[in-house]
């Protein structure tokens, strides 16, 4: 009977090591993005895992238009760009600046970033740009929330909007200059990438103020993954990365409200660098995910939220599918555990919370 249970064990470890690495792409031999020789339009460019990416995106081949509110940091990111580029003869980079999260912003930055593009809109869009203000709901001020909204949902819906016009219309790419670096595999398709977080597939108590524009990306790349299929001979696809804790200045910024209880809560969220994030989530494009998870924590939460979103796989997301209610059953009464024991510890919020957002 010992033998049997352990033989159980073994085989049960193994089928679970052999879907995580499924879902990490180990087993993706086909690229379904491919950069080599595209032009790349990614916000959020100045630090963390914008930057990050754009360094691994240029070291794959691609021509980026990096996109931040900083312009020196931009100007010297570009420097890194053509010293990682693959093919440093071909490959062209340049910077724009702009605030994502003011009404108006998206096109001009499209069509600035289609005329250094030799008139093509670019072929990838990431929109990576975004900010986390921790804090409690009734504990801060209603305009901070408005503030996460404006940069981490409508920053993203306005430049998606603007390009997917783009990309969308009857005379998409008609009136075109010839571009020199883009072959015909660079053509299609185009990849619109939206970045959330995973506490947007179970949100934790800290996060009610910043949570609500990431989760909104997710039912507006749901929605946009059902109409782009009405343009007869379009190729759009639509992805939404899904990053964990990340060591960035975001994240410090992040720790200067964040509640006692929040950090208690993410104690189990395993912590990338912007590197290990950025490469991650480029793996997942790779493989061709439309929910693209980048830690094994990220990966359990994607089953246990999948709804009626869009399967990377149907097999492995329909067998974790039924297998993650069962970890549900340990994990929620163990997180409202310790918010209720944090609670009876340190009293009404209005007693210890020391950095409201403002």
């Amino acid at each position: 009977m010992e033998n049997t249970v352990t033989y159980i064990g073994i085989a049960v470890s193994s089928v679970a090591a052999l879907v995580f690495a499924y879902a990490m792409g180990l087993f993706s031999w086909k690229n379904h993005m491919p950069v080599e020789g595209k032009t790349i339009l990614l916000t959020g460019a100045s630090e963390g895992m914008g930057r990050s990416a754009a360094l691994k995106l240029a070291a794959r081949g691609a021509n980026l238009v990096v996109v931040a509110r900083n312009g020196q940091r931009l100007e010297e990111l570009v420097t890194e760009l053509k010293a990682s580029a693959k093919n440093p003869q071909t490959q062209r980079f340049t910077s724009l600046t702009a605030d994502i999260s003011k009404e108006g912003f998206a096109a001009p930055l499209l069509d600035k970033a289609t005329a250094w593009n030799n008139g093509r809109a670019p072929d990838i869009v990431w929109c990576v740009a975004g900010m986390a203000t921790p804090g409690l709901f009734a504990e801060s001020p209603f305009s901070v929330l408005r503030r996460n909204l404006d940069v981490n949902f409508y920053g993203t819906a306005e430049l998606s909007h603007a390009v997917l016009r783009a990309w969308l219309a009857p005379d998409a790419d008609a009136d075109a200059k010839p571009n020199p670096n883009r072959t015909d595999a660079a053509a299609t398709p185009k990849h619109l990438i939206m970045t959330s977080t995973v506490a947007a597939l179970y949100p934790v108590a800290g996060y009610s103020l910043y949570i609500p524009g990431k989760a909104a990306l997710r039912a507006l790349a749901d929605t946009l993954a059902q109409e782009v299929l009405l343009y007869p001979g379009r190729d759009v696809r639509v992805h939404v990365v899904y990053p964990g804790t990340i060591t960035s200045p975001g994240y410090e910024r992040e720790n200067l409200t964040k509640p006692g209880i929040t950090h208690e809560l993410e104690d189990i969220d395993p912590v990338q660098t912007p590197d290990q994030c950025a490469e991650a989530a480029i793996r997942g494009l790779e493989a061709g995910q439309y929910f693209v998870t980048v830690a094994w924590l990220g990966h359990l939460m994607r089953w246990g939220a999948l709804g009626g979103s869009v399967r990377n796989n149907w097999v492995v997301d329909t067998l974790m599918g039924l297998l993650t209610p069962l970890v549900f059953v340990f994990v929620i009464p163990d997180i409202f555990g310790k918010v209720k024991a944090y609670a009876k510890k340190h009293g009404h919020p209005s007693t210890y919370i020391k950095n409201v957002p403002s």
